[in-house]
């Protein structure tokens, strides 16, 4: 007999809601702010009052205990009457509430009336909805009498309604255990370090730990990491898992792995979230919620889509959602996440574990030791997640805004007035950059006075928009007031891990809040799982990715053993180059004859890389003007997807022709392309990938130098040589492959970058001229021959 834990607030909403589906813009209470006023109002109660009494009751299903818990508020016992209160808060005012949201506040009361009766054994409780609108606090409440006998049949026909999602649920969660049980290795044999890898997943799984792994090209990241993953499902160690990734592509693989599990017995649900604007049904565009038809009763029609679609469908994507979704009239995105929880894998973007604006509230509120987190090409986790934690706001907007708003002076005086407050806020603390030469500052000191300015601001546009028809001049304000949000929000997170940059240009002023180290924000939603494995073909060193991605001292780690054989790629620092920035016009004649002599050895296909477009166009036009007989293509700015496929079409044409690709490093076509076979026989990369030298890396250099003195290395060195390996990384894709990597900087030969090496780069060559280079080519591709 198993035991399952069921929210009495989830239970109802998941029931009981009804109604539209109405993405108006939700209250600014935040919930530090709805906990301050919950124990303002337990604290000014009697003394015979008790606050936040937990209540719980279980009931037995088919075999199984189920375990109806929550919390209430506030129970009251005088003069033998007892008082339950629920206390709710908002800034809407209660006029206001729809008729919806007010049936699920007493229905969560009244499954609390239940238990509460039950256990004391009385007839009759009063039931009181202390309703708080914010921000000026004022208080509705609202009493009703219950009877113990209307409780019971209340809480029994909630009960008889759920069980036939119960049922589902465990016949799903039966399914799923006793596949993964049974389900095999779905090849007949491990390539080199999968099994390895496969048996450290599990253990980390088991043992609750995070799991850093650098799994070269042809490991078999995917399988490796999901197959023990679904294995732990089948011992019940975990009930659902997390598959995130930054790219299309990489959904695809994990996709196309699941299928394969099936095909050998697997059986569960699996979903891949796709972002709103990409999954959103076009007759939706540009029409109002309450003119939607997908929205409109979209909770009175979405308990029987959910039901059609998890019944019929092991395999969940885009196309399905999109077709369960006209058919049910239901808006696909809020659908898909409704799906989701009914889910064992679920496969989606990074942001909706880490990114604190968009996380998914309905699985990452609370940690959940049921779930596991795979996280995969997890080198591109440090920038997005620096992103994710700042916020940048200009003042370009505000005289634009009010100047439509004063069309109607007297209705939007409340509004222009806190934008001119905003507007006074952003030139007083932006005097001291006006003041210098960079016309910019950068301090550690938050900007907490200007936080509050535009809170007030916040809170008036929330309050002006409730009142208000659609037109451009409210779309104008939404946008700005999304943008305040965010920005706001993120102040939440402001601490000595942050600078604040003020900048200024012409009549536009930009404050910026730049997170230096999320890590401890990384390591909070790591934790909201049972274990977590972060991997990637390239993360070294892999202790600098620990370090910035989470800093756990108990952390795990590995390096996989590549599964190629280490003859088949021939890795060359050509040492005669210096393409430090002082040097770069004297280093374009040595580059294009370091490409001349490369290609010369063996006709095929060749990509070189340059860590700017400026630098590869110099080099681009020397190599076309001295060498005009080969067939040159380059990667340009903002390339259409069009342009991109052409791009690789010419490398996949099986034409035994030399051709070389001039693109850009940490680009669209140094990771996440695969050239197989001949597609591509030689890699060149220009420098060592530093990035531009500007005052947001030396501020994460300065912090770091303070931390643990490695600033130069984790602001500059590292993050540029990812993106050296990741370009190196297109070369060997098979067991077949065959290649040559030259490293052209004679800085690669230093002891710093000898030392994060891939251990999968070996016997590494070093020459020092066109002649050496030449002769060490001709020898590679002999002996590859024989």
């Amino acid at each position: 007999m198993a035991t399952h834990q069921i929210g009495i607030r989830e239970l109802v909403e998941f029931l009981l809601r009804t109604g539209d589906l109405s993405p108006v813009i939700s209250s600014e209470n935040t919930p530090q702010e709805g906990s301050r006023i919950h124990r303002k109002l337990q604290h000014s109660r009697p003394a015979s009052y008790q606050s936040e009494v937990a209540l719980k009751t279980t009931i037995n299903y088919l075999g199984d205990d189920y375990v109806i818990s929550g919390r209430a508020d506030g129970i009251d016992v005088q003069d033998d009457k007892l008082l339950l209160e629920e206390i709710k808060t908002s800034d809407l005012e209660y006029a206001n509430l729809p008729d919806s949201t007010l049936a699920l506040y007493w229905a969560q009361v009244k499954v609390y009336a239940y238990i509460v009766m039950q256990d004391r054994d009385i007839d009759s409780v009063t039931m009181q909805l202390t309703y708080v609108q914010t921000p000026d606090e004022i208080i509705t409440t609202k009493q009703q009498l219950i009877t113990r006998s209307k409780a019971i049949d209340f809480f029994n026909d909630l009960i008889k309604e759920y069980q036939e999602w119960l049922k589902l649920r465990r016949d799903l969660d039966e399914q799923r255990v006793t596949t993964a049980k049974k389900l095999a290795f779905p090849f007949k044999t491990y390539r080199p370090g999968q099994h390895q890898l496969a048996t450290n997943v599990y253990k980390a799984i088991m043992l609750e730990k995070h799991l850093f792994v650098e799994a070269p090209t042809g490991t078999g990241k995917t399988i490796s990491t999901l197959f023990p993953a679904i294995k732990s499902m089948g011992e019940e160690l975990i009930k659902r898992v997390f598959y995130f990734t930054a790219k299309q592509s990489t959904r695809h693989v994990a996709e196309n792995t699941i299928s394969l599990m099936s095909t050998k017995g697997l059986a569960l649900k699996s979903i891949t979230l796709t972002a709103k604007d990409k999954i959103t049904f076009p007759e939706e565009e540009n029409v109002l919620p309450e003119e939607n038809p997908y929205m409109v009763g979209y909770y009175d029609r979405v308990r029987p889509a959910i039901k059609d679609l998890i019944t019929h469908v092991d395999q969940i994507t885009k196309q399905t959602i999109q077709t369960y979704a006209r058919k049910h009239q239901v808006d696909p995105f809020e659908y898909s996440l409704d799906v989701s929880l009914f889910c064992d894998v679920i496969i989606c973007d990074y942001n909706y574990l880490f990114d604190p604006q968009v996380h998914l509230q309905r699985f990452f509120s609370v940690p959940d030791k049921t779930n596991c987190f795979l996280i995969d090409e997890v080198h591109n986790l440090v920038q997005r997640s620096r992103e994710m934690y700042s916020a940048t706001l200009a003042s370009t907007p505000i005289d634009p805004l009010i100047h439509s708003l004063n069309q109607k002076p007297a209705t939007n005086a409340k509004i222009i007035s806190k934008l001119k407050s905003l507007k006074r806020s952003f030139k007083r603390y932006s005097k001291p950059a006006a003041a210098t030469v960079a016309k910019q500052v950068s301090q550690l000191a938050p900007l907490t006075n200007f936080d509050k300015t535009l809170g007030d601001l916040i809170e008036v546009i929330h309050q002006w928009l409730a009142a208000q028809s659609p037109s451009d001049v409210v779309d104008s304000v939404v946008d700005y007031y999304f943008q305040c949000r965010s920005y706001y929000l993120i102040s939440q997170f402001y601490d000595e891990t942050y600078r604040t940059r003020i900048i200024v240009n012409d009549d536009r002023i930009t404050f910026r809040q730049f997170c230096l180290d999320p890590s401890k924000h990384l390591k909070d939603s790591l934790n909201l799982g049972r274990a977590a494995i972060l991997f990637s073909a390239t993360l070294s060193p892999i202790n600098y990715y620990q370090q910035v991605l989470g800093n756990e001292p108990d952390s795990l780690a590995m390096i996989s053993t590549s599964a190629f054989p280490p003859k088949n790629c021939q890795v060359i620092v050509a040492n005669n180059i210096n393409t430090v920035y002082a040097n770069r016009q004297n280093s374009i004649q040595p580059i294009c004859n370091t490409i001349a002599t490369l290609i010369a050895q063996k006709a095929g296909h060749y990509l070189v890389f340059f860590p700017s477009m400026t630098y590869l166009n110099l080099v681009l036009n020397h190599f076309v003007e001295t060498y005009p007989d080969v067939h040159v293509i380059n990667q340009t700015p903002e390339m259409s997807q069009e342009a991109r496929e052409a791009f690789l079409a010419e490398f996949r044409q099986s034409d035994h022709q030399t051709k070389v690709g001039f693109a850009l490093l940490g680009g669209i076509f140094s990771e996440g392309i695969d050239l197989k076979n001949d597609a591509l026989i030689g890699v060149g990369i220009v420098s060592v990938g530093l990035p531009g030298i500007n005052e947001e890396s030396d501020l994460i250099r300065d912090y770091f130098d303070q931390l643990n003195g490695q600033g130069f290395s984790f602001a500059y060195q590292l993050p540029g040589f990812n993106n050296v390996s990741q370009a190196a990384g297109r070369l060997i894709r098979t067991k077949t492959d065959k290649g040559v990597i030259v490293l052209m900087d004679q800085r690669f030969n230093q002891t710093r970058y000898r030392q994060i090496f891939p251990t999968n780069w070996q016997a590494i060559k070093v020459t020092n001229s066109d002649h050496q280079l030449a002769t060490i080519l001709q020898q590679f591709w002999k002996n590859s021959n024989d």
